[in-house]
């Protein structure tokens, strides 16, 4: 009766997911993109590509590590060649960075716009583009309507979408599928003493049908590696990650 029931309740959260526009992997595990164990906090165990994912970042270095996450992310999104657009109102990423992680510049295309409601219709539009791989939009705040129409432009193209929010005092619920937030962590030391692969802080505050939780992660050899439980405790000390209670 309790595997009955554990069935059940499966099927209808998968049922859920649909109507809220996610796309359910046909297969467990299916379409990892190198994160470890921060994937398996998803529904299916995979990061959810063709969502809408939140980002928030509050100050300049929380931006910075951010910009680099995504980085990492659209590696990637973009190997098959993909293209991806990247929307902001003041242009903080050096297009030459990414090759560090294996992107090549001329791949995408930057737009700054003055104001939040230029940027959003420029996401909406470039969501609506189905040969894009992702599109990234830096915004102050977000309703839960403005969320909702992003989602339902992805349904459509199934094209992933992130948003970067730096407003802190005015959250929302939005329609997102994960809220994300990333910081910069303190480097494994190698051999050659002061240089390190770059670390990150990874905080997942809400996930749909998931689990939240923090991870330390490391971009190395062309992906996402998760670092050593003693290394994690240290990090954590040292760079405390901000609890948010918003929906």
């Amino acid at each position: 009766m309790n595997t009955a029931r554990k069935d059940i309740i499966a099927r209808l959260r998968q049922d859920i997911l649909r109507q809220e526009g996610y796309a359910p992997q046909k297969t467990a595990g299916a379409g990892r993109i190198g994160l470890g164990p921060v994937e398996d906090a998803f529904p299916d165990g995979a990061f959810p590509c063709g969502n809408l994912h939140e980002f928030l970042a509050f100050d300049a270095a929380q931006m910075a590590a951010t910009n680099g996450f995504i980085s990492g992310l659209l590696a990637t999104l973009m190997r098959n060649d993909g293209a991806c657009i990247w929307i902001s109102k003041s242009n903080q990423v050096f297009p030459a960075a990414l090759s560090a992680f294996g992107i090549q510049p001329h791949r995408l295309v930057f737009a700054c716009l003055q104001r939040d409601r230029d940027v959003l219709w420029a996401a909406e539009e470039a969501l609506k583009c189905e040969g894009l791989a992702a599109v990234i939009a830096e915004v102050s705040e977000l309703t839960f309507m403005q969320s909702r129409r992003l989602q339902l432009a992805i349904e459509q193209s199934r094209v992933t979408g992130f948003i970067l929010r730096s407003n802190q005092r005015k959250m929302s619920t939005t329609a997102c599928i994960a809220r994300w937030q990333i910081s910069a962590a303190p480097s494994k030391q190698m051999d050659l003493p002061g240089v390190g692969h770059t670390c990150f802080n990874v905080s997942l505050l809400k996930v749909k049908n998931g689990h939240t939780g923090n991870w330390l992660l490391e971009w190395k050899k062309g992906g996402f590696k998760p670092v050593a439980t003693a290394i994690v405790a240290n990090a954590t000390d040292q760079h405390p990650l901000t609890t948010l209670k918003a929906g």
